[in-house]
């Protein structure tokens, strides 16, 4: 009697539908590309909301929204299980030091409370630190213009009292990047 052969595991579900990722976001979730966002090792919640936000075309994009309608709830949920698992790679990047010094000032007065750990940890906004500075100055440029609603929360800490010069937010995005 003959027997079928035994194949090893392959990988996950989640890891096949996560490889869909990888032209953008880098293998593994890493990215890059200074424009595309590392995703990898972000908190599973973010990821699930940021899905969700492309979806229902809450948050503006130029691909994510299509490709998020591809996908079930259920796919979401497995693709952010995935990554959030996944450790944040961080790519060294150029970054001014004096800009870095003033942006850590402004990150303790004003940011801290919401990404803690200097932007290393937060389930609302993910992770900042190490993040592609072209990234976050795109995002940045998203919230301030309106094309991309900005947190109630952020939107007082930068555009409330006090409000944030292009300088003064082009120093915290510096910070961010530096961290390593």
């Amino acid at each position: 009697m003959m027997h079928a052969p035994v194949w090893a595991d392959g990988p996950s579900q989640a890891a096949m539908l996560s490889n869909t990722c990888a032209g953008c976001h880098g293998t593994n979730g890493s990215s890059a590309g200074p424009s595309m966002p590392t995703i990898a090792g972000m908190p599973e919640v973010y990821l699930l909301e940021t899905m969700k936000k492309f979806k229902s075309g809450e948050r503006p994009s130029s691909i994510m929204g299509r490709l998020a309608k591809a996908y079930s709830d259920e796919e979401i949920k497995m693709m952010a299980a995935y990554f959030a698992k996944l450790p944040f790679g961080r790519e060294k990047q150029a970054v001014d030091a004096a800009k870095v010094t003033l942006g850590k000032k402004i990150h303790d007065q004003r940011c801290k409370k919401c990404h803690i750990d200097n932007g290393r940890d937060s389930e609302d906004s993910g992770v900042l630190a190490g993040q592609w500075k072209e990234y976050l100055q795109i995002s940045m440029h998203e919230f301030r213009s309106g094309k991309r609603p900005m947190p109630e929360k952020m939107a007082a800490k930068i555009e409330g009292e006090g409000k944030l010069t292009p300088e003064e937010v082009d120093a915290v995005i510096h910070f961010y990047s530096s961290q390593r």
